[in-house]
C-alpha cells in the first residue's frame, strides 16, 4: 500500500517506521517545511493519507484529500467545529474518512470499558465522576481529544451531568451538574487518562497509560489498511469491529 503522511512530526515518523516494517511504501511526507508539495498530483500517488497535524491545518488537509479522491485517516484534535463540514464533503465526493481522537487499540478498548462503567454508575448519585489527563508539553490542545471523547461517553450515560468543563489541576468546582476534566502537561508523557468515581466511602478508578507513541501509530496504520478502497465515514470502532 502507498501511503502519504501529512504531518511528519514525531507521530508521522513513528507511523513511517511501522509502515515500512510491514512492507508499505511512503510516497509523500508533508511537514511545515514543504507544504508546497501538498498538491493534487502528489497526493494522488498514494492509496491512503494519514493526517496528524494541528487544529489550524487539519480541516484544510482533510478536505484536500477527500476532494482529490484519496482516503484519509486523521488523528488531529482541536478542529471538530468543522467536522460536520468534512462529513458533508465526504458524502458529496463519495470519499473515505476515518477519524478518531485516539487510534491506540488499547484506548479504544478503554472507551468501551468507560461506557460500560458509566452505565453501571448512573444510579449511584453519591459518586462524583471526574477525568484527569496528562500529556507531554508539546501537545497544543487541552483537554485532549481523548479526554473529550471519554467525557462525552460519560455524559451520554449519566443524566446528572449535563456538560464537561476544563479546569486547571489546582482548581475545584462544586457544580454537581458539570463533569470536570483536569489537564496536566509534563515531560515525558505520551498520554495518561484516568476516570475517577469518588464518594465519601470509597473511590473507583480506571486508567489507560500509553508508554510510547507506537500504540497510536500502529492503530493509525491499521485504520489506513481498513480505509484503502472504501467509501464512507468510519471510526476505530468500525476498524476493530467493536
Amino acid at each position: 500500500m502507498k501511503i502519504a503522511i501529512i504531518g511528519y512530526g514525531k507521530m508521522g515518523k513513528a507511523i513511517e517506521e511501522i509502515a515500512l516494517s510491514k512492507g508499505h511504501e511512503i510516497v509523500l511526507k508533508i511537514d511545515a517545511s514543504n507544504t508546497a508539495d501538498f498538491t493534487k498530483e502528489n497526493i494522488q500517488k498514494a492509496d491512503v493519507a494519514i493526517e496528524f497535524t494541528g487544529p489550524q491545518s487539519a480541516f484544510e488537509n482533510i478536505s484536500k484529500c477527500i476532494h482529490w479522491g484519496v482516503p484519509v485517516v486523521s488523528g488531529s484534535t482541536g478542529w471538530l467545529d468543522n467536522f460536520e463540514k468534512v462529513k458533508a464533503i465526504c458524502v458529496e465526493k463519495k470519499g473515505c474518512l476515518i477519524y478518531e481522537s485516539n487510534f491506540s487499540i488499547g484506548v479504544n478498548l478503554f472507551f468501551e470499558i468507560n461506557k460500560q462503567l458509566a452505565a453501571l454508575m448512573e444510579p449511584y448519585d453519591n459518586y462524583n465522576v471526574s477525568i484527569t489527563e496528562t500529556h507531554h508539553t508539546e501537545k497544543k490542545d487541552a483537554p485532549s481529544g481523548t479526554a473529550i471523547s471519554l467525557a462525552e461517553q460519560i455524559l451520554s450515560q449519566i443524566g446528572r451531568k449535563n456538560k464537561w468543563v476544563s479546569l486547571p489541576s489546582n482548581e475545584s468546582n462544586n457544580e454537581a451538574s458539570e463533569l470536570i476534566i483536569r489537564s496536566e502537561r509534563i515531560d515525558p508523557a505520551p498520554g495518561t487518562h484516568t476516570i475517577t468515581y469518588e464518594s465519601s466511602i470509597d473511590s473507583i478508578e480506571i486508567t489507560h497509560t500509553a508508554h510510547t507513541r507506537k500504540g497510536f501509530a500502529g492503530g493509525a496504520l491499521l485504520a489506513a489498511e481498513f480505509a484503502n478502497k472504501k467509501i464512507g465515514i468510519f471510526t476505530m470502532k468500525d476498524v476493530l469491529g467493536l
